[in-house]
């Protein structure tokens, strides 16, 4: 059993993905050929944006984005600290200072609340200028935007959504990836849409935005290659990667239906004996992961272990603890939702080509 199995997907796509590698090798345009801009095309049509603007991973993405918002050195950028490294390091990457809020415990996703209280003491403190916020789609779910989208206008804060692991999720109808003012998405092959390799790509309806954000991603390129006018980075989409991702994402759809199918069966089961992911009422979650909460994780975990049922752990580690972000000075304690779920969540094997066998021996082990 694989806890994410790329290779059952493979199987099922082959003959489709190696036409299109096949095509890519046959007319030899390896970087920004004719399929980044057909996958562009098509993921701005799935999302209901105005620009896609692919590049060379997530974490490009997000710091793609903040060039493109002129974040930089004296600017507060507020996420969570329940995440991935990646979110909080391209903000110190182009200089600006993280300030970390705690969870939403029942949805794992940055907490409003918290937000608006440490939003309003850097106001405050008046050391940092507030200039922006990302949030994260934790496990597949999308933010409460609702109130992010309030909270940004009130205080006059750019608003980034980091969908790398909420691509396919929605709010009300509105899909991941469209929310704020740039959206970003990572396409390492266990996002739910991933390719072969590393991949990412950033969302905006701004037109100003997707100017700059095509001329940084090659060396800040104006009228031609040979014409800098910014100095930007080298993040380009590799031409494969584009033609693989196209067949994904036809195939998506169907893929979110069979993850939901395997999330609805875990919670039926599971519910009732452990702190399962909650979805409110007009959320859809895309299900990057099936994530449970539990004071005995380390013995259950040994028990899957012992059974060889692959699990996992998403985050044990939270950015306000991390070794590089010592120097923002804060304090165990601070964080009490993030930390706690940092030494309890585990999850589960969860991709789109899990079939009901492996699901109910997953569950056998819990209950």
């Amino acid at each position: 059993m694989q806890f994410i199995d790329l290779q059952a997907q493979y199987q099922h796509l082959k003959k489709r993905i190696d036409k299109r590698i096949q095509e890519v090798l046959d007319h030899g345009k390896y970087i920004m050929g004719p399929e980044v801009q057909e996958l562009e095309e098509k993921l701005a049509d799935y999302v209901g944006v105005k620009h896609v603007v692919t590049c060379a991973n997530g974490t490009d993405a997000l710091q793609l984005s903040l060039m493109a918002l002129g974040i930089k050195a004296g600017d507060a950028v507020f996420c969570p600290t329940f995440t991935f490294f990646a979110t909080a390091e391209a903000i110190a990457f182009v200089g600006a200072t993280p300030i970390f809020i705690d969870s939403n415990e029942s949805t794992f996703n940055i907490c409003p609340i918290d937000l608006e209280q440490r939003i309003s003491k850097i106001v405050a403190e008046g050391k940092l200028n507030p200039k922006a916020i990302i949030s994260v789609d934790l496990f597949g779910l999308p933010a409460n935007y609702p109130e992010l989208e309030r909270i940004s206008k009130h205080y006059g804060l750019r608003l980034i959504e980091d969908a790398a692991q909420g691509f396919g999720g929605e709010v009300h109808g509105q899909r991941a990836g469209s929310f704020g003012d740039i959206a970003t998405t990572s396409f390492f092959p266990a996002k739910p849409l991933g390719c072969y390799g590393d991949g990412g790509a950033v969302f905006t309806n701004c037109d100003e935005y997707a100017e700059l954000l095509k001329s940084y991603r090659v060396h800040g390129k104006g009228g031609d290659k040979y014409d800098n006018i910014r100095i930007g980075m080298n993040s380009r989409l590799d031409t494969i990667q584009a033609a693989i991702l196209l067949e994904k994402l036809s195939e998506f759809p169907q893929e979110l239906i069979n993850r939901n199918k395997t999330a609805r069966k875990y919670e039926k089961y599971l519910s009732l004996k452990y702190k399962t992911p909650q979805v409110p009422d007009g959320w859809e979650s895309s299900w990057a992961q099936y994530t449970l909460v539990d004071e005995n994780r380390d013995e259950i975990m040994k028990g899957y272990k012992d059974k060889n049922i692959p699990v996992a752990i998403y985050y044990a580690t939270c950015m306000h603890q991390q070794t590089a972000f010592e120097y923002l000075g804060y304090l165990e304690g601070e964080f009490p939702i993030a930390e706690k779920l940092s030494q309890q969540v585990f999850s589960l094997p969860m991709h789109p080509y899990l079939d009901d066998a492996s699901v109910t021996k997953i569950i056998e082990q819990l209950v």
